[in-house]
């Protein structure tokens, strides 16, 4: 490179023909980067009012929004340092090195985000359904990017990593307004069993939970070795599943016991024979 004399910088042509250019370049970057940030904003706002207007998680929106104004603002970086004359070819493999590295770093991690997100996207249950998923059940109290957190009955708290949820088979209890309640209730051989169904019937019909539409019904299961079952199939409303399942047990042996109907339970008889 030619070298260049301090007194010359006052020379005018070399000031036109070194620093101008320069400084036309520094401020086209500048302005690059400045009306870039501007336009990304611009479209990450336009796209979390669509999504918003779209009627999605609001956790779903701010992630999307987040990712695309990084991804707009790494474009206008790397246009700004183009202009500038840099060598950008060599960052973006730097940069995608690295998110290899980081990528294989963070395998389970990101099967939880990933997991995350689609649920979220797809919503196969929201906060407040009582859900089995991942060998345990419980009400979502949140959704979270890598993780979901459920509570049991007895008030414990349980985090599930997303990737087990998603890939797994969830079964939603709350997805749905009404729910059946499956029972089998058994008597013995000997007992009336036109009673034993009018007794089960009238119960049902007395319980205002229950609904009257499916109508609900007692049929006969089975003869089983020592008893006949009925199958008893009463429709309700979701939130009242668990009470009206348990008045129904009680109301029913109770009910059987008044009329003198057995319900029969497993035994053994045993005959010894005394020897000669």
């Amino acid at each position: 490179m030619e070298s260049i004399d301090i007194a010359e910088l006052g020379n005018p042509d070399l000031v036109q023909t070194l620093l101008i250019p320069w400084a036309i370049q520094i401020a086209i970057a500048v302005a690059i980067f400045v009306i870039g940030r501007w336009v990304a904003q611009w479209l990450t706002g336009l796209t979390r009012k669509l999504m918003t207007k779209s009627k999605l998680d609001g956790m779903l929106v701010n992630f999307v929004g987040n990712l695309v104004y990084t991804v707009l603002l790494l474009v206008v970086v790397m246009a700004s340092l183009d202009q500038l004359g840099i060598e950008t070819t060599s960052l973006l493999a730097i940069f995608g090195a690295a998110g290899l590295a980081v990528g294989l770093a963070l395998k389970d991690s990101l099967a939880n985000f990933s997991s995350g997100v689609m649920i979220i996207l797809f919503r196969p249950f929201k906060v407040g359904d009582f859900i089995e998923a991942a060998g345990v059940s419980g009400t979502v109290e949140e959704v979270r990017i890598f993780a979901t957190i459920l509570r049991t009955g007895d008030n414990r708290e349980i985090i599930i990593p997303n990737s087990q949820i998603y890939g797994g088979t969830i079964t939603n209890y709350s997805a749905r307004a009404t729910r059946r309640v499956d029972l089998v209730f058994g008597i013995g051989y000997d007992d009336d069993i036109a009673r034993a169904k009018q007794i089960i019937n009238d119960i049902m019909k007395n319980d205002e939970r229950i609904l009257a539409e499916p109508e609900p019904a007692v049929a006969m299961a089975e003869l089983a070795d020592s008893s006949v079952n009925f199958n008893v199939r009463p429709w309700v409303k979701s939130g009242d599943y668990w009470a009206v399942r348990a008045d129904l047990l009680e109301k029913v042996k109770l009910a059987f016991d008044a009329e003198g109907i057995s319900i029969p339970y497993p035994q053994q008889d045993i005959h010894l024979h005394k020897a000669d």
